[in-house]
């Protein structure tokens, strides 16, 4: 493992900080309602990559800004071209023309300095949200200012990402096109997200070990970006319907509708439901990855880890009530998830029992929401769309 000297509160390059000042930051942004004005204002690189990078990523940000300096700035760099790639996916309705400028955004990074990707319209916005995405695509001369300052190895581990990412995209695009809007099943969806959050994954523990990674690591890598990615489509599934995809068959019938009707409420509970189950029997290869590559032996990375299992759990903890069960104990909002995380930098053994915790937590549900689940409810979802 990399063994990394490094304080929470080190400043580097002039009066551009990490970890701490970027943690508050963070934590203060509306991502509501963000200051576009200022973010389209600066033009310093370093700066511009650290403001938008709590809008463009939420709770990844956080787990970025604590890891050594410039681990961060590669993770930050690498954060936000993916975040560009999927903002070409989201925004672009036309499957083949997004197809073309996903591949076209790859091939950027054959030549360096990379060349200027393709420009998208602001009247693609759906609301402030995307109006950043399109923002960082307009100020990506500006990330790849960080991205020339890189290591030559950072560079091309950075291109290797967008490549494979890129490509997954296109396929999740394609089958998204292929199949009338949705997924088939699991197996399409698990793909997706190891499209969207495992090739990151897989980059990110390259980046922290200095040696190869097992295969079991690997796989155990991809289960958790399964985990994590589903947090996001049990969050988007009522504005997903809305713009006319879904990640599960059921809901075909409800594509572009509104969720405001009971039968499509019950449907979107279920299908929720579902997806819930499937992330929180992931939580085991979150505790072997931790443990078995010792993730927990420098401070960074250790509180980057805890990071984003407790946001994590954050989410599936209001997922749960959403879906009428019970809440397990935990962080009640983002600055006691920040608070619950702070004893990880001096203590490894108190990272790996919260680790453990949250995977006992997640199991216990899991067995819960199992046997709430109704084995007739496809038949039931059926008649409520005939």
């Amino acid at each position: 493992m990399v063994r990394t000297r490094c304080y929470l509160g080190h400043v580097r390059r002039g009066d551009r900080s990490i970890g701490p000042v970027q943690l508050l930051r963070g934590l203060t942004v509306d991502r509501r309602r963000p200051d576009l004005p200022a973010l389209a204002r600066e033009t310093d690189p370093d700066r511009f990559v650290w403001n938008i990078l709590p809008h463009a990523a939420r709770s990844f940000a956080a787990s970025i800004v604590v890891l050594p300096h410039e681990q961060a700035r590669v993770a930050a760099v690498a954060y936000l071209y993916c975040r560009m790639l999927d903002t070409y996916e989201d925004l672009i309705p036309e499957p083949s023309a997004s197809a073309t400028e996903l591949n076209r955004f790859a091939e950027r990074f054959e030549s360096f300095p990379p060349t200027a990707p393709s420009p998208l319209s602001s009247a693609l916005a759906r609301n402030d949200r995307d109006a950043v995405y399109l923002l960082l695509i307009d100020r990506c001369h500006l990330v790849d200012s960080v991205f020339s300052t890189l290591s030559a190895d950072s560079r091309e581990q950075i291109s290797t990402l967008v490549r494979s990412m890129s490509e997954g995209m296109v396929w999740s695009t394609e089958a998204f096109h292929r199949q009338g809007g949705v997924l088939e099943d699991q197996g399409q969806l698990a793909k997706y997200c190891r499209n969207v959050i495992g090739y990151p994954a897989l980059f990110t523990l390259n980046q922290l070990s200095d040696r190869d990674i097992p295969v079991e690591a690997r796989e155990d890598a991809l289960l958790v970006s399964e985990m994590i990615q589903l947090a996001n489509v049990t969050r988007d599934v009522e504005s997903d319907l809305r713009r006319g995809v879904s990640y599960h068959p059921a809901l075909k019938p409800y594509l572009g509708r509104d969720s405001s009707g009971a039968g499509v409420q019950a449907a979107v509970r279920e299908v929720r439901e579902e997806y819930l189950a499937m992330a929180l029997g992931r939580a085991p290869a979150y505790r072997r990855l931790f443990e078995g590559l010792d993730l927990g032996g420098t401070a960074p990375v250790r509180i980057a880890a805890v990071l984003m299992l407790l946001f994590t759990d954050l989410h599936y903890r209001g997922c749960a009530l959403r879906t009428g069960h019970l809440a397990w104990p935990g962080p009640g909002g983002r600055l006691q998830v920040i608070a619950r995380s702070v004893p990880a930098m001096i203590s490894p053994s108190w990272a790996t029992h919260t680790i453990r915790r949250v995977e006992k937590d997640f199991l216990g549900a899991l067995v819960s929401i199992t046997r709430d689940l109704s084995p007739n409810r496809g038949e039931h979802r059926a008649a409520r769309a005939s």
